[in-house]
């Protein structure tokens, strides 16, 4: 990895030379060390996207080492309190990683069922196709994790388009997965910690006409690019039968994982911060069905490059001195829109909960779908990344995946403008949800 790193510098030296100079700068005016080390760590990822998990490597012993060495932890300075900082940041970061290896076999059961291949019988044969497919993402992704939805959009994406899928259609496929879980407290990590804390599921529901308006202003344009580069499968081959112990295998899986989250986050809030309870029941559900249809066993070294890349930048992220965010507002949240694509959205969420006085559909859509403007902003993006390494641009994301930048800003002041900034009263004095809420929540959205 060093000798990667040294060759990377030589290559670049007028750029590592003016990354230099503005942290220099952006030191100079005050800013803490630990936020120039890690934009240093993103314009590295940024700029050597072939290069991206040495880079969110180094980056991540640079930040451990320095915080170590001279500023220390909120658990404490030095190595015990990096220890103790790990040991709080433990079950997150396993979850995640039980998820993103556990949906990389679930995408591959899904498409070994031969349901992608039997698709084209019933999407349209022009733009509309894929249009149709990206809103097939967004409701997909409103009860089941977003990671999930991606992949298996992702999925059925290279069968109807003969594994040619343009980065813009990429980019739809990651933002139609994120506002899919935006406005449902079941659909996204984020939305998942608002109704633990006590956020009750009607409060964050109205993101919904955020995230509609920026899935339709997006997947448009995504379609056409999508239908331009490589237009949709007209005629499913013949001869295909489904294999309905795969699509059984799958529904267990999630089952599982949805199951997982309901119980521990409802029945025993006060383990589940010491468990991880999802990631575990998805691998359970994979062993137990292994001998039914065996999984890819295969595609798990890949994916784990790609998991280890996004829990090293969660891990810096989680490292940073953010002890507070400015005053609560729509301006704020419009802003940790852009942030959460850059800076892991599950901090910024328990800065926000704590500090109360949002607006929590605004914010669920803000931190949601903000993060797919870059494709490491989400664990979606990062996941479907690893299925379509060409991806793994934040140039090319930006620039083809422009619309959903834009149906960001839209979607947003459509929010705005039709139901207003409407800051909830602090939710701490509520019961914790309980089943019931969610079983009416449920019905509401049904």
């Amino acid at each position: 990895m060093l000798n990667t790193a040294m060759r990377l510098l030589a290559r670049e030296r007028g750029l590592f030379a003016g990354a230099l100079i503005c942290g220099a700068a952006a030191a100079a005016l005050g800013v803490p060390y630990d936020f120039i080390l890690f934009a240093l760590t993103l314009a590295g990822v940024a700029l050597f996207h072939h290069h991206t998990l040495q880079v969110a490597l180094t980056g991540l012993a640079i930040i451990t080492l320095y915080k170590i060495g001279f500023t220390g932890f909120k658990t404490g300075p030095g190595l015990g309190g990096f220890g103790q900082h790990l040991l709080h940041e433990w079950v997150i970061l396993t979850n995640l990683l039980g998820l993103l290896l556990g949906f990389a076999l679930l995408s591959n059961h899904f498409e070994e069922s031969r349901i992608p291949a039997v698709l084209p019988r019933f999407l349209p044969d022009d733009w509309k196709g894929p249009f149709v497919l990206l809103v097939m993402i967004f409701v997909l992704s409103s009860f089941l994790d977003n990671i999930a939805a991606a992949l298996i959009g992702g999925t059925i994406a290279a069968t109807v388009f003969r594994h040619k899928v343009h980065i813009g259609y990429l980019a739809a496929i990651v933002a139609a997965s994120n506002a899919g879980g935006s406005g449902s407290v079941v659909g996204d990590t984020t939305t998942t910690m608002m109704w633990i804390d006590g956020v009750s599921p009607a409060d964050v529901f109205h993101a919904y006409a955020a995230a509609g308006t920026a899935l339709v202003i997006s997947a448009v344009p995504a379609s056409l690019q999508q239908h331009k580069f490589s237009p949709i499968t007209k005629d499913a081959p013949e001869g295909i039968s489904v294999d309905w112990s795969r699509v059984t295998i799958v529904a267990i899986i999630l089952a599982a994982a949805i199951a997982a989250n309901i119980v521990a986050n409802v029945e025993f809030p006060e383990l589940s911060d010491r468990f991880p309870f999802i990631g575990a029941a998805v691998w359970v559900a994979i062993l137990v069905c292994a001998p039914w249809r065996q999984p890819d066993w295969k595609l798990l070294p890949g994916a784990l490059k790609g998991s280890i890349f996004l829990l090293s930048l969660i891990l810096c992220a989680s490292m940073m001195p953010v002890e507070k965010l400015p005053l609560a507002s729509w301006q704020t949240a419009l802003g940790l829109g852009f942030v959460s694509a850059v800076f892991d959205n599950i901090p910024l969420t328990a800065l926000a909960l704590k500090q109360g006085g949002y607006d929590w559909g605004f914010l669920a859509y803000a931190v949601g779908y903000g993060g797919s403007m870059i494709w490491f902003g989400s664990s979606a993006g990062v996941a479907l990344s690893n299925m379509y390494p060409q991806g793994k641009s934040v140039g090319l994301w930006l620039r083809h995946g422009w619309h959903v930048s834009v149906a960001y800003v839209i979607g947003f002041f459509v929010l705005l403008t039709v139901l207003g900034w409407q800051p909830h009263a602090p939710h701490k004095s509520k019961p914790v949800a309980n089943v019931s809420e969610l079983s009416a929540f449920q019905h509401f959205t049904s």
